[in-house]
């Protein structure tokens, strides 16, 4: 990373905006690693599980719509903010009166959807103080955030064994807290925002085909890894009898390697260009969760399987958000939350068809297969744009790589 491109932005806001993704996507997917535990104590099936650690998913992929419209009209610091209140009043009300249902499960994956959210505010905070050429490492870096998942992974089992885990929910609200002073004191809007639009006026990307293209790229990439992280301490603890703290350990290996890579997948997009960036992710993306659908027979296999494909996923959601604001610099508030919309949807799809795959097969392996597919069609849908993109986009003719 050159001296360029730091003088080429604001170093606190995006530091901010790490921060403040990087705490919401903890608890986005706390569910996740608690749900061996929770459903243990509430005598969940399988589909129960799956669509548990897949609700805040699909909420927090409805609300980034919501977020990209109210990023451009009130800002992405003031957005933000209500949604981390929001967050963790839900927690605390959880903690203080208990959960003890699986629809009392379902109402705080519903809070939990608004940290999902958040995507829809950290990214276009972070873009829109920085010029085409560093849009892949500085969106890479404010999406990093990813590693939040990490920390659920890790500590959540933990505490949960410790105090019961529902006194998770409640601690959980510490950290959130400190980062929510930081991200005041620090973060700071772009001096030169888009005016704000007639609502109308946010679904006209919808008209361009580039936006759909977006979405489904979005959708496999991204959606594999938040189904993923969501839903591995479940597989681990299934199909290898692990305890859930080692299951979360395993999950949070795969999450940190998903994370950590995500800014080399846009700095690499910047030199290379995206869509060359993305075809090497879906195609390694489609040859490990193929092989994930084979089952493997050892837990050291798995974990090799899921590394790499978590590596591969990563990758690619750094590359897609290299793309995205060379086509949509002006629209990238709502088209953050298209596509984040689309990635989130992505995620409830995996996990929930892993816990019905589960249930009516009595093996994951048919999700994985299916998610495989995906990964192969977003790889054809590559082949088909890349170079009309490459012809066509003002950015490209300006000298950044497609």
């Amino acid at each position: 990373m050159n001296k360029g491109f730091w003088a080429a932005g604001h170093r606190p806001t995006l530091i901010a905006a790490f921060l403040f993704f990087d705490l919401a996507f903890m608890v986005w997917v706390l569910l996740g690693p608690l749900a061996p535990t929770i459903a243990a104590d509430l005598g969940l099936s399988p589909a129960q599980k799956g669509l548990m650690v897949a609700v805040p998913t699909l909420v927090g992929a409805i609300l980034r719509l919501v977020n990209g419209v109210l990023v451009d009209r009130i800002g992405p610091k003031s957005t933000g903010a209500i949604g981390q209140l929001i967050v963790m009043a839900g927690l605390l009300g959880a903690w203080m009166l208990g959960v003890h249902s699986f629809l009392g499960t379902i109402a705080v994956g519903v809070i939990l959807g608004f940290a999902g959210a958040s995507f829809a505010v950290a990214l276009p905070l972070a873009s829109r103080w920085y010029p085409p050429e560093h849009q892949g490492t500085a969106l890479g870096i404010a999406g990093m955030g990813n590693s939040g998942t990490v920390f659920a992974a890790l500590f959540a089992p933990t505490l949960a064994r410790l105090f019961g885990w529902n006194a998770v929910l409640g601690l959980a609200v510490i950290p959130l807290a400190i980062v929510f002073v930081v991200y005041m004191i620090f973060a700071k809007n772009a001096p030169t925002p888009p005016a704000p639009k007639p609502i109308t006026a946010y679904l006209e990307p919808l008209k361009k085909a580039d936006a759909w293209w977006f979405m489904l790229f979005y959708g496999v990439s991204f959606g594999g890894f938040v189904g993923l992280s969501s839903s591995l301490s479940i597989y681990f603890t299934d199909q290898f009898a692990l305890t859930p703290v080692v299951a979360g350990y395993c999950t949070a290996g795969c999450v940190f390697a998903g994370s950590l890579i995500r800014p080399l997948g846009g700095a690499v997009a910047d030199r290379i260009g995206g869509t060359k960036a993305l075809t090497v992710a879906y195609l390694l993306a489609a040859i490990t969760l193929s092989a994930i659908s084979t089952g493997p027979s050892t837990v050291l296999l798995a974990l090799g399987l899921f590394l790499v494909a978590m590596l591969a996923l990563g990758f690619g959601n750094g590359a897609v958000f290299q793309l995205v604001p060379q086509r949509f610099q002006a629209e990238i508030g709502v088209m953050t939350g298209l596509v984040g919309f689309a990635g989130g949807v992505g995620g409830f799809y995996l996990a929930s068809s892993l816990g019905l795959a589960k249930q009516l097969t009595g093996t994951p392996q048919l999700g994985f297969l299916i998610f495989a597919g995906l990964a192969l069609a977003a790889l054809g849908g590559i082949s088909l744009v890349k170079g009309r993109w490459r012809s066509t986009w003002p950015t490209a003719l300006a000298g950044a790589r497609i």
